[in-house]
Order: C-alpha cells, then structure tokens, then sequence
C-alpha cells in the first residue's frame, strides 16, 4: 500500500484550518453497470493493475467490487447484484459515475466528529472492520448530489485494501501508462450552489479557496460557467466546484446536470511524470481525446513562453499547455469514458504551474460545444 505518513504534513495553503487533516486521497469508488467489464477496460485501456476483490465468493451478496491500482491512484469499480437496492438506484438515476470519494486519514472517528459537528450530514458512524492483517476504521458523510466522502483510517492495517476483499489478479500481464497519483477531481454543482458548496468544504472541512474563475474567464460566444477551487492545508487534496452561467447555449455544466440528473463527480485528474508518453499510450489503447484546432499551437508559445518539449509531439497529441508565476502545465482532456456525456479524465504534468489552465478554457470550451453540437445537446 502507499500508505504511510503519520508525520504531519508540510502546510502550503496558509489560510486553510487543516482540522481533520488529510494525507491524501485512498480510493474512488464509481458505481457500474458491469464492473467487471469496466475493469477490463481500466486495465486494458488505463494500465491499472488488479488488486483486490469482493463478492459471492467473499460472502457478499448485494453487491461486487473490483480494485485497481496504478501507483497511488486506487479505482473501486462497483456493480449490484441484485434488481433492486441503493447501488441500482444510483446507476438508474446518474449512469455510471462516482459515488465515493475516500480520502486518508489518521483518525477517521475524529474526521467524523469533526466534519458532523460543523454541520456535515452523517452516512454512517465510525466502524472498525478486521480481518488477519489488521484493522481499519471507516466513516462517510454527504456532500454534493448523491456523492460521500468516506475517511479511511489504515495505519494499524496491513491487507491490499480492506478487510472483505481477496486478492485478484490476471494471468496476463497490465502495462502501467505512467499515471502516478489524483491531482484534483472536479464537481459540477446546480445553478447557484457553487458558493454553498466552497462554504461546505471551508466551514465543514476546513478548506480554503484557491482561485475563483467567473463567466469572463471561462466563456465562449455561447456557453460560460463559473469555477472555485477548493484545497486543503498540505495541497494534496483539491476540488474545484464549477456551476453553470447564463450563456446563449446550453453549457457543458448543464449538460452535465441534464444527464447525470444532479450534482456530480465531473473530472477526475490524474497526473503523469511523462504526458506525451502516457497520452500516446492511452491513445494507442482506444481512449480518445478531445481536439482544440491546429491554429492553437499556433501562437501558444508566444503566450507560455519557452517549454522543454518540442512542440510538434504535443500539436500531434492535442496536448494543450499553460503557464502561471510558478511554471508551466500540460494537459489534456478525454472525452465523456461512460455512456452519458458525463464523466471524463484529464491527463496532467505540471512543470512548476499550481493553477488549472485557465488560459486554455476558451480553446477547451469551444471543442467541447463541438462535441455538443454532435449529439443535440448544445
């Protein structure tokens, strides 16, 4: 397992409280249709390694769970075994998605205690679940739409993932793409809540906002929407809380919220040490991408300025760059991975930058109305 500090950690977001605090994120865990197959394709496609198990053959009857691992990226692919109940309801209403996003911690009774007693809404109290390798302690509260946060206390536990799962494994061999940790998720929330959900995760879990983007910063001619970021004290955790703006056109958000039925887990960002690397890898594995125009790269470097990579791999990959005070990133975006025109990933290296890539959301935005206008939704 990654898992080991119990030494606090470095505090870079000064103004953040840090009350519970958290070492980063454990595990997401998105409810399927057939995780078994969804598997397949985040092992095929993605390059993350089975891990773990959980179902009939574990005792579990309502429901069966797959663990993929890719360095300290932990994927739960959940699917139910049965007609009815929660998970069904879940996938009935949003397609498949997120449904929990599990952060690490050192205390998860304290992380409990103090998130409900500001005013979070209980999932479900402390347990502490045991098997041969150890323990370890659990507990969840709400937060945007149908999605929890679970706190997961490991550091008496010694097992692949949780107490309730075997291990698993393929005789074929997973190649990595080189994705190495979650640099940010992104929750898109309903007209007007953005600010209800930054004073969620200030007063409830002790955050503080990064960057604030509004409808100048983030519009088109027909679509805007407006972005906070969330982080906590140590950086490790950062949720950016988009809503959508008044524009001519239906935006993404709204496309979003319109399919997914609610509030929701948009993006999940990973980071790599090498994106053209990576990208071409997961190219070459079927994940498709969404394109900006060629003209782009045609003046990007008068904008970030000189970068390490030649230009021409990134033109040909799509991958889109941006500067701030502290570096430069590169990033890209895929297209929806599921059903709906609602999740995607992006694929992050960043070079020193902290920020979001605020100077490709023009770019970005118009090739997403692009893929809006195919389906009608525009």
């Amino acid at each position: 397992m990654q898992h080991s500090p119990s030494t606090p950690l470095e505090k870079v977001v000064p103004e953040a409280e840090d009350f519970l605090p958290l070492l980063g994120t454990d595990h997401i865990e998105l409810y399927c249709g057939n995780a078994k197959q969804s598997a397949y394709y985040y092992m095929m496609a993605w390059g993350f390694e089975p891990v773990a198990y959980s179902g009939l053959e574990t005792g579990r009857n309502d429901a069966v769970s797959y663990v993929l691992r890719q360095d300290k990226i932990t994927l739960v692919l959940t699917s139910p075994l049965s007609a009815d109940g929660p998970i069904n309801q879940h996938i009935n209403q949003h397609g498949d998605g997120v449904k929990a996003v599990a952060l690490w911690v050192d205390d998860a009774e304290k992380s409990w205690k103090e998130t409900t007693a500001r005013g979070a809404v209980s999932v479900f109290e402390p347990e502490t679940r045991k098997d041969a390798n150890g323990e370890v302690v659990l507990s969840a509260i709400e937060t945007y739409g149908d999605t929890i946060h679970v706190f997961v206390e490991r550091k008496n536990y010694t097992g692949l993932f949780l107490p309730g799962y075997q291990p698993w494994s393929l005789e074929t061999e997973v190649k990595s793409v080189g994705l190495k940790y979650v640099d940010h998720m992104v929750g898109n929330v309903g007209w007007g809540e953005m600010n209800t959900w930054v004073d969620f995760y200030a007063r409830v879990m002790g955050f503080a906002q990064l960057i604030s983007f509004d409808d100048k910063d983030i519009s088109t001619e027909y679509t805007a929407l407006m972005s906070k970021v969330m982080s906590n004290g140590n950086g490790r955790i950062k949720f950016p809380i988009n809503e959508p703006a008044e524009g001519k056109k239906k935006s993404q958000i709204e496309e979003y919220i319109d399919f997914y039925n609610g509030s929701g887990v948009q993006h999940i960002a990973v980071a790599t040490s090498n994106i053209i690397e990576t990208v071409t890898q997961l190219r070459d594995r079927g994940i498709e991408f969404l394109r900006v125009p060629s003209a782009y790269y045609d003046t990007v470097l008068d904008r970030v300025g000189e970068i390490d990579e030649d230009l021409a791999p990134l033109k040909e990959l799509g991958i889109l760059i941006d500067r701030d005070d502290e570096g430069y990133l590169l990033q890209i975006f895929t297209k929806p991975v599921v059903d709906r025109p609602t999740m995607f990933f992006e694929i992050i290296q960043r070079k020193g930058a902290k920020s979001f890539g605020k100077g490709n959301f023009k770019a970005l935005f118009e090739a997403i109305e692009r893929e809006q206008e195919s389906r009608g939704t525009l």
